[in-house]
């Protein structure tokens, strides 16, 4: 049996974002609110004779910080696409449920590439994460106070263009929190990013996770940016768990810790395969 309650929000429709235009209609439904957990058992996923996933079990608690890593094709990115609900499992059982044991909807994802509209406003690219239904002077709210946790509020009115690679990514990260997601899922955010930006953009990541609170999953093929940001890395290899690291340096972390630097080097002797 296959319970897969997770699902991803594609924007509203009870707002036109991109002509600036509003209506206040009904009343948006109730979303879960808090961290969610996850639960895995036995997930198989194939695409044709190509077995990528191999009966994967992994329980996720409410509120953890997981990384996710391992070589190219390994299977990262179809276990984060299947926790987001952009694919299904082939076999065995997904779920994703609130404090109350209800199953949860509220899942957003970043990807690497910002993905903004570019004849919307930021303010307005922001709004695009909110469920159906939500006033347009509320949205405007609630994007002017997620562009305050990215740092980004004096950027409100600017468009896209106008923005550093870093600053669109912030927006893309804000785009995904205006709506206080239960879980973030992160698909390689940071890796288009120069070294310094990516630095800055992780502390932002870590701290505004702090914050908020939300269940993460990442997806990364840096075991640096795993061990500074996740409470827990995994290694896939082969459609397998080989691995499960808990990362216990409290936070906030910093780059250059000699504790994370052995927590590096037991993720990469498990993905190179070295004794």
């Amino acid at each position: 049996m296959i319970r897969h309650t997770a699902s991803l929000h594609h924007g509203p429709s009870g707002r036109d974002v991109a002509a600036g235009r509003g209506t206040d209609i009904a009343p948006a439904p109730p979303v879960p609110s808090g961290p969610v957990s996850i639960s895995l058992t036995h997930v198989d996923k194939r695409f044709g004779d190509n077995h990528v996933l191999r009966g994967v079990d992994l329980e996720v608690p409410a509120g953890q910080f997981l990384a996710i890593v391992g070589k190219s094709g390994c299977g990262k990115s179809t276990l984060l696409r299947l926790l987001v609900g952009l694919d299904r499992p082939t076999s065995g059982a997904i779920a994703i449920r609130d404090g109350n044991g209800a199953a949860a909807a509220n899942t957003r994802i970043v990807f690497q590439e910002p993905r903004l509209l570019p004849w919307a406003s930021v303010i307005d690219n922001v709004a695009v994460g909110l469920r159906d239904g939500v006033p347009s002077s509320e949205a405007r709210r609630e994007a002017a106070n997620a562009l305050r946790d990215v740092q980004l509020a004096d950027k409100a009115e600017q468009w896209p263009a106008l923005l550093s690679g870093g600053q669109r990514q912030r927006v893309a990260l804000a785009r995904a929190l205006v709506s206080r997601p239960g879980l973030l899922a992160l698909d390689e955010p940071l890796g288009a990013l120069d070294a310094l930006t990516r630095i800055t953009m992780q502390q932002l990541v870590s701290r505004v996770r702090r914050e908020l609170g939300f269940t993460a999953v990442l997806v990364t093929h840096d075991v640096s940016e795993a061990v500074h940001l996740a409470d827990r890395v995994i290694v896939l290899d082969q459609g397998r768990v080989s691995l499960d690291l808990a990362i216990e340096t409290e936070h906030p972390r910093h780059h250059g810790d000699p504790e994370l630097a052995g927590y590096e080097r037991q993720l990469l002797e498990a993905i190179l395969g070295e004794a």
